[in-house]
């Protein structure tokens, strides 16, 4: 009797060009070996990194997978699609859950059950939950537009959650920040971003882990974030 196992992504990569393979395997096995990151975190960023630059064939698969083995369930991964999405946009993130369906069923995984939204999070009438915004942030998008506030405001109402199946303030200062960098808005945005991580227990050094990391998904793009983020840490 013969057995035959699923080729790992390297195979799969080496069978389309060999020499690509070992760039992969080898720059891979670099930044895999960041120390301060967790392997979700490490998960986060690379899903993220795939839905922002709409890699979501063999790269996204290969990167659920690693997640998969890792510890990190597609219901982690569906709760940060949802969270990108306002960064990343919302037609983008919808590429990602069409995606992560696909590999559910693929993988004979149940899809997971979620618990809807409560009412006042996603109403932007009278009944609306308070803004969850800093006062700073809220009054600098007031002076941009108001409705633009309001925009952001639901967006912040639908993401407040912090329970169990929710990415951490950490994750999602570093997932924020890694969607900056791959949209090159170094700015407020960004600024904001690293504060965020910050105030989720992240240190100055794994804020620099995490760009560190998402060089692999753009070496120019981390090269001008460098010049930002040390600006910011200085």
């Amino acid at each position: 009797m013969t057995t035959t196992e699923t080729p790992s992504n390297l195979e799969r990569l080496a069978a389309l060009d060999p020499v690509f393979a070992q760039m992969v395997g080898a720059t891979a096995g670099y930044v895999r070996s960041i120390p301060e990151l967790t392997d979700r975190e490490k998960t986060f960023l690379c899903v993220t990194a795939d839905v922002c630059q709409a890699s979501l064939g063999l790269a996204f698969a290969a990167h659920v997978r690693a997640g998969l083995a890792a510890g990190v369930s597609t219901a982690d991964i569906r709760e940060l699609l949802r969270f990108v999405s306002y960064d990343c946009g919302y037609h983008a993130a919808t590429a990602g859950v069409e995606r992560i369906a696909e590999l559910e069923a693929e993988l004979g995984l149940a899809r997971p059950d979620a618990e809807p939204l409560a009412p006042e999070l996603v109403s932007t009438g009278p009944d609306a939950a308070p803004s969850p915004l800093p006062d700073a942030v809220r009054a600098r998008l007031t002076e941009l537009d108001p409705h633009f506030t309001g925009y952001f405001d639901l967006q912040s109402r639908m993401r407040t959650g912090h329970g169990p199946g929710t990415l951490s303030e950490r994750e999602r200062g570093l997932v924020s920040l890694s969607v900056d960098v791959h949209y090159q808005t170094l700015a407020d945005t960004f600024r904001t971003h690293v504060g965020r991580a910050l105030r989720g227990g992240a240190s100055p050094e794994d804020v620099r882990a995490a760009l560190r990391f998402t060089a692999q998904f753009g070496v120019t793009r981390a090269w001008h974030a460098w010049e930002a983020l040390n600006a910011i840490l200085a």
